[in-house]
């Protein structure tokens, strides 16, 4: 195949993913308001606050492995 039809393929790909990059930015603070999980680590202490949703990151980690197994096959 042609080395450059090769690349545009990866530079259209690239596009899909900066404007898919971009979208999730500007959706970012809207999801910020989602409920916290159970096994979430939430400190507060004075004027200090740590939040590391870690039951969050595990489900969507759960939830990305499937989707990426079922369209690999």
């Amino acid at each position: 195949m042609n080395p450059l039809a090769e690349m545009g393929k990866m530079l259209i790909l690239f596009g899909i993913f900066l404007v898919l990059a971009g979208l999730l930015t500007l959706a970012l603070p809207k999801l910020s308001s989602l409920p916290r999980l159970p096994g979430d680590i939430f400190i507060r202490r004075g004027n200090f606050t740590f939040y590391f949703p870690l039951a969050t990151c595990l489900l969507l980690s759960l939830i990305l492995t499937l989707i990426f197994n079922l369209l690999r096959r």
